[in-house]
């Protein structure tokens, strides 16, 4: 390369790189430029003599069918399984390209890939006030994934972005339309009227929210206290209660078997006699006298004959 050629080459990079309003032109002005260039290169270096008298030893029909094959190559789009091509003519939406080897002719058509797996979108922690103005932090992750890949790549920029956006905006409302004891022990029903307020706003979108999880709600160090005295409370509660139904039927049962000894003068000799059975087993000096019940019964027939 001589020097008027390198004087080309500079002058034709500082064109790229600088332009009267500031601002980059066409990509492919740029191109036209640069293979402009080359053929100036390669016409003065005797070169582009050579290729033009292979090609004409070649003839007119072989020279097409390499172009035309080289055309062919160049175009050739892989797709994978998981993935949707969105094919443009001439900035135009023409159709959706399936998994697979496609053609797409250069400078006339363009195409964007759509990855349709499921993806997951972290929402970190949102400030929220409950509907009993109760300060919380909650985050939570969503489920979603792309259901229609035009609407994806025409109505919305970014939809991971938008979708990412969405669900900390739909997350704090939810949140505030409900009160802490819901928030806490009705987290898979939040849950879901996330998920239906955030899949019926990104429809329009091509988007799919399969599912949302909250992860973690977390309440301030006061509110904490308060909950563990409440449990506490709560568990005191229970167990008077128990007792105080366990003593309820304790004397249900007494007064069941009182009725039943009292019934047969036998069974309550019985059982007295039993009484003294265990009593006189333990090591003491303790006398008891055991009178049958009809003694003490004239002892106080006789007692009120005298009144």
């Amino acid at each position: 390369m001589n020097e008027r050629d390198k004087t080309k080459v500079e002058e034709f990079f500082k064109s790229l790189n600088s332009s009267k309003d500031g601002k980059k032109g066409s990509p492919w002005i740029a191109v036209i430029a640069l293979l402009f260039v080359i053929f100036n290169i390669l016409a003065d270096s005797g070169i582009f003599l050579i290729i033009i008298k292979y090609i004409k030893s070649m003839g007119f029909l072989t020279t097409l069918l390499i172009i035309a094959v080289a055309i062919v190559i160049i175009s050739i789009r892989q797709i994978n399984q998981y993935q949707r091509g969105v094919k443009f003519t001439l900035g135009r939406y023409t159709g959706i390209m399936e998994p697979g080897w496609r053609l797409i002719f250069p400078i006339i058509q363009s195409h964007q890939k759509v990855d349709m797996r499921i993806k997951a979108v972290d929402v970190p922690d949102q400030e929220a006030i409950t509907k009993d103005n109760i300060s919380v932090k909650v985050n939570a992750v969503i489920y979603y994934k792309v259901s229609n890949a035009e609407k994806a790549i025409i109505e919305v920029e970014d939809f991971f972005f938008a979708v990412s956006q969405l669900a900390q905006t739909t997350m704090r409302n939810v949140v505030g339309e409900v009160n802490l004891d819901e928030l806490l022990s009705n987290r898979d029903e939040i849950a879901e009227r996330i998920r239906l307020s955030v899949d019926k706003a990104t429809d329009a979108w091509g988007i799919k929210v399969n599912s949302v999880e909250l992860k973690d709600v977390t309440l301030p160090e006061e509110m904490k206290r308060v909950i563990g005295k409440q449990a506490e409370a709560e568990r005191e509660k229970r167990s008077v209660i128990i007792k105080a139904e366990g003593e309820v039927i304790a004397a249900e049962n007494l007064a069941k078997a009182a009725n039943t000894l009292s019934a047969s003068n036998g069974a309550l000799h019985l059982r007295t006699l039993n009484t003294l059975n265990d009593l006189s087993s333990d090591q003491s000096n303790t006398v008891i006298f055991a009178l049958p019940i009809e003694v003490l019964r004239a002892f106080e027939k006789m007692g009120g004959d005298k009144k």
